[in-house]
């Protein structure tokens, strides 16, 4: 089967949206973000993506990376999945800005 679905396949996915999110991002100022909805909206689903692809990765590949912050990750998603109205923009916009490509960093690009 092609698609098999294992670690390597979760972080490919991860990986993906991550550099989405970097690439989007690059030129944009919370204030732009806050405006526009579209972007948002695809940058909150981007980061409920990768906590929900983080979660299907092994224990034991998540304890083989403990410089990866994978209990931040799952309470990002729920936050913005249970508190979706009302979510920091700033703290969203600080996480894109500066935790994400600090992310794909650690999970090497």
């Amino acid at each position: 089967m092609d698609n098999v679905k294992n670690n390597h396949y979760y972080i490919q996915k991860i990986k993906n949206d991550l550099e989405f999110i970097v690439v989007h991002m690059q030129d944009t100022d919370e204030k732009e973000l806050d405006k526009n909805e579209i972007l948002l909206d695809s940058m909150l689903f981007r980061m409920i993506q990768i906590s929900e692809n983080a979660k299907r990765l092994s224990d034991d590949y998540k304890q083989n990376r403990e410089n990866v912050p994978w209990n931040a990750l799952y309470g990002l998603r729920n936050r913005i999945v249970h508190d979706y109205g009302n979510v920091d923009i700033n703290i969203v916009y600080e996480t894109l800005k500066h935790d994400i490509p600090e992310l794909l960093d650690l999970l090497g690009k």
